[in-house]
Parts: C-alpha cells; sequence; structure tokens
C-alpha cells in the first residue's frame, strides 16, 4: 500500500463512527466539543471505549478550524494517512475477483465533494474496487470521506500512475470497458452488460481524455428528456452503477 505523507482530520458523525467501527486501529484520537452531543456521539464514544482509543474534548472553534468547515457536528478524528492500494494489488485482486463484479475508474475528477458522493454510490451498488490517476485528479481528502458518509472505509481505492495501463491490465482479463460521455450515440439502457465491467467516468468539465475514450469497449450516454444537456457526474454515475445492479438482479430472477 502506498500512503500519503500527511495524516488526514476527517469528521461528521457517519465518517467517524464508520471509521471508528471498520477500521478503529487507523484512528490516533477523536475530538468532541465540549456540549451535549446526543445519542450519535454517544455511539462514537461507545466504540470509542470498547477498542480503546483516545478521546479528547475541544471547543467547537477548534473543530471549525481543523475541519476548515462547521459541519463536523461537534466530532472530527485524526487518523492516519490514507493507504491507498498499488498497481500491483490490484492486478492481484483481479485475477481472484468473483462474477459479476463492476471497477469503477474516475478519470481526472477534481472535485471532493463529486468523489465522495460517487464513492457512496459506488459502494451502495456492491463495487469493491475504484482507480483513481495520481495527476490531475482529487485525492481522498477529509471532505471526500465525509460525503462518502464512510463508504471510502469499505472500499478498495488504487491510485496509479497511468490509467491506461489499468484498462489495458482489465480487458487482458476478460473485462469490458463501458465509458459514459454525454456525446455517445448509444443509451446507456439500450445495452445488456456483460458479468465484468469497468465503468469509466471522466472529469466535471473535459470529460474521460481521449486516450481513456480509445481504450473503452462502447460509449454510452444518459438519455436527456428536459432542456439541461447533462447530469452532474456523481449523479450520472450513480445512474449508470445502478443500471448494471436492475440488469443483473433481472438476470437473477430477482
Amino acid at each position: 500500500m502506498d500512503k500519503e505523507e500527511e495524516s488526514l482530520v476527517i469528521f461528521g458523525v457517519n465518517p467517524v463512527l464508520e471509521k471508528a467501527r471498520s477500521r478503529p486501529s487507523d484512528i490516533v484520537e477523536i475530538l468532541v466539543a465540549r456540549k451535549p452531543g446526543g445519542p450519535a456521539i454517544g455511539s462514537i464514544l461507545d466504540e470509542a471505549r470498547r477498542s480503546g482509543l483516545r478521546v479528547r474534548e475541544v471547543a467547537s472553534s477548534l473543530l471549525d478550524r481543523l475541519t476548515e468547515s462547521r459541519a463536523h457536528q461537534g466530532v472530527a478524528a485524526r487518523i492516519a494517512p490514507y493507504a491507498y492500494r498499488t498497481f500491483d494489488e490490484f492486478v492481484k485482486e483481479l485475477s481472484s475477483e468473483p462474477s459479476p463484479s463492476t471497477v469503477l475508474i474516475l478519470d481526472g475528477l477534481t472535485d471532493p465533494r463529486n468523489v465522495g458522493a460517487l464513492l457512496r454510490s459506488a459502494e451502495a451498488a456492491g463495487v469493491r474496487h475504484v482507480v483513481i490517476p495520481k495527476d490531475r485528479s482529487v485525492a481522498v481528502t477529509p471532505v471526500v470521506v465525509k460525503t462518502s458518509a464512510g463508504a471510502v472505509h469499505h472500499l478498495k481505492i488504487y491510485r496509479v500512475a497511468n490509467l491506461r495501463r489499468v484498462l489495458e491490465t482489465l480487458k487482458a482479463s476478460g473485462w469490458w470497458i463501458v465509458g459514459l460521455a454525454p456525446a455517445a450515440r448509444e443509451r446507456l439502457y439500450d445495452r445488456s452488460y456483460p458479468a465484468k465491467v469497468a465503468v469509466v467516468l471522466g472529469s466535471e468539465g473535459g470529460g474521460m481524455r481521449s486516450l481513456i475514450q480509445r481504450e473503452c469497449d462502447f460509449l454510452v450516454s444518459i438519455p436527456m428528456a428536459g432542456k439541461i444537456a447533462s447530469l452532474n457526474v456523481a449523479v450520472a454515475g450513480a445512474i449508470c452503477l445502478y443500471e448494471l445492479v436492475r440488469q443483473r438482479t433481472a438476470a437473477k430472477g430477482g
């Protein structure tokens, strides 16, 4: 695993609670505002006691400064640097990945709220693997963690230098690559998808890079019935992932 050099401060009830439940060993300390916290904060403190975590009461103004936000809900946690998985680990995981399965690939997204929302949707849709590039892309930041509602702690996130190499490896391993592109003629709902699919989403402004589009087996778009030309990438990604869920559920007779 590759670790970022700086530690993270995550904040908000759901992200801190999910981290305390799923990976308490990552937590350096939990910071709680000096005021009655209610049952949600009580659940976090219960998890902290069970795991022997350090808890420190601080002024709410300190949480404001640490999180650069007033949306911390009275709780934050200092955690170890995020441990990204490597390309070699990705290749190893592919060899034993069950079918059906979906990999989510984010090509150059820079808005942490979009990335966090996509991670939340991906985890809910049963995705286990997410790939992001090292350059020109947002990393796992406190805002990503909070917007994901803690989903980031349940996903395997790979940060790689060469996204094209990832796509080539996927195709060589029997995966199909579908790119979501607003200008694509084929509609998302007009195709039956194979069991192993990698979904590629491009950046908020420019979409997928041309060299990444060329690696896709097919490109699809979401039909727009209104006057707006396109959807937010986080919304579009969620629609795409759940179309895969719908088709797989129908195939099982569910």
